[in-house]
């Protein structure tokens, strides 16, 4: 009709388009190989917004990450049956005041799961009591790292703590729970968000409990973080365009919504008044979380601790059965 804006559309198409790079990352199942495409705003002509899907194409089917900061900070994820699906983005309806319905995954059909994350808050407080980089979370072909900065945001007062709101969107009849992962290869415990249905898990957020002061961290940078309860989110969502165009206006009622608060910094409070930097870095992804296996450090400290007594006992009882031997026959026979 005439006066009205012609609808720009996007798309990550199956083939073509793309940058393409092998991924191969094993496991203990065997080895995964992924396809990942990446796409900066598809369809869109400028850089005044910032929408970023990265589509992993695997033997039987397809991972679909969307990260965008339009409206509050959010990522979705989407796995799909075969290796031929593919975002669609209806621009003019994402950046309108009604994005419901702006960003679909064709064939709709082959939707196996979707979740999405949402950054809602960031809030800084006074002290009141209480990959290559570290913290080295290990990845898979199945997920994607996300790191949350903060630089140059003035503390308000000694020892100033922060904490970060994190809420996930869930179909109806998915189980939620935050556990900890005990393992004695980790200084830092981790922390797992994981997603369930009745047989096998589907997603999952998992994160060490530190932060670290600076750019390129070591230990001594450390900020210890604290995660709350899991809650179930009695509250309206921050208006995330893309959480709104892919489930829908009716995302607080149809599906579940529930958060947690990861805090930093409190005694740790000094190395970000100190360097004015702050970084934690999150694993998203689907199915089960990643395990560590010992380190090489760890095995070697066990190998010393359990070896050096049995070197010590065996070289004792060879000197001890050498002495009896000597001392026997130090005498003379009878006859």
């Amino acid at each position: 009709a005439d006066g009205e804006a012609a609808p720009k559309w996007g798309s990550c198409p199956a083939a073509g388009g793309c940058a393409a790079v092998a991924v191969l990352v094993g496991q203990r199942q065997g080895s995964v190989t992924r396809w990942v495409s990446m796409q900066y705003n598809p369809g869109w002509n400028g850089s005044s917004v910032n929408l970023l899907h990265v589509r992993a194409v695997g033997s039987n089917d397809t991972l679909h990450y969307v990260w965008s900061s339009i409206g509050a900070p959010a990522v979705l994820l989407v796995v799909t049956e075969g290796t031929s699906s593919a975002l669609r983005v209806n621009w003019t309806q994402l950046l309108s005041p009604t994005p419901d319905g702006a960003i679909w995954i064709e064939p709709a059909g082959s939707v196996v799961y979707s979740t999405a994350v949402v950054f809602t808050k960031v809030t800084a407080y006074e002290t009141s009591g209480r990959d290559e980089t570290l913290p080295s979370l290990l990845h898979t072909a199945n997920s994607s790292k996300v790191e949350f900065v903060l630089a140059g945001a003035a503390p308000r007062g000694n020892s100033s703590w922060f904490a970060l709101e994190v809420a996930t969107v869930e179909e109806a009849g998915v189980v939620q729970r935050l556990r900890l992962a005990r393992s004695i290869d980790d200084e830092y415990t981790p922390t797992i968000f994981e997603s369930r249905n009745d047989s096998s898990t589907l997603s999952f957020l998992q994160w060490k409990a530190t932060a670290y002061g600076s750019q390129a961290p070591k230990r001594e940078d450390s900020i210890q973080c604290h995660s709350g309860s899991l809650k179930a989110a009695n509250w309206t969502l921050p208006r995330s365009s893309i959480v709104l165009a892919y489930f829908g206006e009716g995302v607080g009622s149809t599906y579940t919504i529930n958060a947690v608060n990861i805090s930093f910094g409190g005694e740790d409070g000094n190395i970000y008044e100190e360097k004015r930097y702050l970084s934690w870095s999150a694993l998203l992804g689907f199915g089960q979380p990643p395990k560590d296996t010992f380190s090489p450090l760890v095995i070697s400290i066990m190998a010393v601790a359990l070896g050096t007594p049995m070197v010590l006992l065996v070289v004792g009882s060879c000197v001890v059965l050498f002495a009896q031997g000597k001392r026997y026959t130090e005498y003379e026979p009878i006859n």
